[in-house]
C-alpha cells in the first residue's frame, strides 16, 4: 500500500508554550485511534524523546547523526510504549546541526529529504520544533505540509505570533509553495482568568477559520506525565488533559476529511 504521511511542524518560537505537550498527546491520542504516527523530536532539549519514554543515554543514533553522519530515518526511528507510535529521538547534540549547516548548499531542505523514505510508513509524521526560528525549524517548515500552532493565551502571545506568521510566509515564498497553516491550539487555557478569554477573542477574529475549538486546559496531570515518560492518555486517560487531547485529534481528524 502506498501512502504518503502528512507532516505537519507544531512551531512556536516562544518557549513554554506547549509544543512537546502537544507533539507528544496529540500524536498519543492519533496512535490510538489506529493512526501511524511517528514524532521527529527536532528541538535539541529533546522534552518528546524522553517524555515518550525514551532512555537518552541509551541511544547512541538519533536526529543529529541523520543530519550530519548520512544516517537514514529509517536507522534512528525508534518505535515507543504506545501502539502505532514511533519517534526520531533527539538529544543536546541537535544544536551542533544548526552550526554545522551553515555553510552547506540547500540546508533548508535536509529533512525533507531525510524523511521522504519513511513517508509511506504512517498516516501523519510530527514535528516537534525548538523555540526559536533557527535552521532546525526552518527545515521543518519545509518538510511539512502543514504547521499547527500552540498559543498560550498571555499577553505577549501575539507579538510572538507575528513573526512567526511572516517567517511561515518567506518559507512559502521561498521553499514550499504549498504550506499553510493547519491551525492554532490554545493551551494553558484558565477559564478563570480573564486574559484568557481578551487573547482568545482577539485570536478568533484575526484567525477565523484556523482557532481549533478544542482547548487544552491547565492540568496537573498533564505537567506531571513527561517525567514519567508517557503520554497523557497512558499517565491518566480520565484525566481533563487527555479528554482535551482525545477531543484535539478527533476535531482534527475530522479536518482532514474535509
Amino acid at each position: 500500500m502506498n501512502k504518503n504521511a502528512k507532516i505537519i511542524a507544531i512551531a512556536n518560537q516562544k518557549g513554554g508554550v506547549g509544543k512537546t505537550t502537544t507533539s507528544i498527546n496529540l500524536a498519543a491520542a492519533l496512535a490510538q485511534r489506529k493512526k501511524k504516527v511517528l514524532i521527529v523530536d527536532s528541538d535539541p532539549q529533546g522534552n518528546s524523546s524522553s517524555g515518550v519514554g525514551i532512555n537518552m543515554k541509551k541511544v547512541h543514533i538519533h536526529l543529529y547523526h541523520a543530519y550530519s553522519s548520512g544516517y537514514s530515518v529509517q536507522e534512528v526511528r525508534m518505535p515507543t510504549q504506545s501502539p502505532n507510535l514511533d519517534i526520531v529521538p533527539s538529544s543536546i547534540d541537535l544544536v551542533a546541526a544548526e552550526i554545522e549547516m551553515i555553510g552547506v548548499e540547500n540546508r533548508e531542505l535536509r529533512l525533507k529529504y531525510m524523511l521522504e523514505p519513511v513517508a509511506q510508513d504512517y498516516d501523519y509524521i510530527l514535528i516537534d520544533c525548538p523555540p526559536s526560528l533557527g535552521l532546525l525549524t526552518i527545515n521543518a517548515l519545509t518538510a511539512c505540509d502543514s504547521v499547527l500552532i500552540p498559543m498560550q493565551c498571555e499577553y505577549f502571545a501575539m507579538e510572538g505570533l507575528a513573526q512567526l506568521v511572516s517567517t511561515i510566509r518567506s518559507v512559502k515564498k521561498s521553499f514550499n509553495k504549498a504550506l499553510y497553516i493547519e491551525g492554532l491550539v490554545l493551551t494553558m487555557f484558565d477559564k478563570r482568568n480573564k486574559l484568557t478569554h481578551q487573547v482568545a477573542a482577539e485570536l478568533k477574529n484575526h484567525f477565523v477559520n484556523q482557532l481549533f475549538t478544542t482547548v487544552i486546559p491547565r492540568n496537573v496531570r498533564l505537567s506531571e506525565c513527561p517525567s514519567h515518560g508517557k503520554s497523557i492518555l497512558d499517565y491518566d486517560k480520565s484525566s481533563t488533559g487527555a479528554v482535551a487531547y482525545t477531543k484535539l485529534a478527533k476535531e482534527f481528524l475530522n479536518k482532514q476529511r474535509k
